[in-house]
C-alpha cells in the first residue's frame, strides 16, 4: 500500500499541534506571571530611586537584581520551548513511523 501523503501530513499537523496548544497555553501563564513580577519589582526600584531609598551607592546592586531577574526569565523560557521542540518532534517522528509501518507492514525500531 503506497503512504498516504494528505493523511500523513494532516496526522502530522494534528499531532504536532497538540502539543505546541498545550505548551503555548503554558508558556502564556508563565510569561504573565513572570512580567508581572518584573514588572512590580521595577517599580520598586524606580520608587527608591526616587525616594532615596535606594542611594546611588546600592542602585546598582538592585539594577543587577532586575536583570538577573529578566535573565533567569528568559532561559526558563527557552528550556520550556526546547522540551516542547522536543515533544512535537517526537510525536512527528512516531506519526512518520506509524504511516511508514502502515503502507509497508513492516515494523519499525
Amino acid at each position: 500500500m503506497a503512504l498516504d501523503l494528505t493523511q500523513l501530513i494532516a496526522d502530522l499537523k494534528t499531532a504536532i499541534s497538540e502539543i505546541v496548544g498545550k505548551d503555548l497555553t503554558t508558556i502564556r501563564g508563565f510569561q504573565e506571571r513572570q512580567l508581572k513580577a518584573i514588572a512590580q519589582q521595577s517599580a520598586l526600584v524606580s520608587a527608591g530611586i526616587l525616594t532615596g531609598d535606594i542611594t546611588p551607592e546600592t542602585r546598582e546592586f538592585f539594577l543587577d537584581g532586575l536583570e538577573d531577574m529578566v535573565l533567569n526569565f528568559l532561559k526558563t523560557l527557552r528550556g520550556i520551548l526546547e522540551v516542547t521542540i522536543e515533544k512535537a518532534w517526537n510525536a512527528a517522528v512516531k506519526v512518520i513511523w506509524s504511516a511508514i509501518e502502515k503502507a509497508t507492514g513492516v515494523t519499525l525500531l
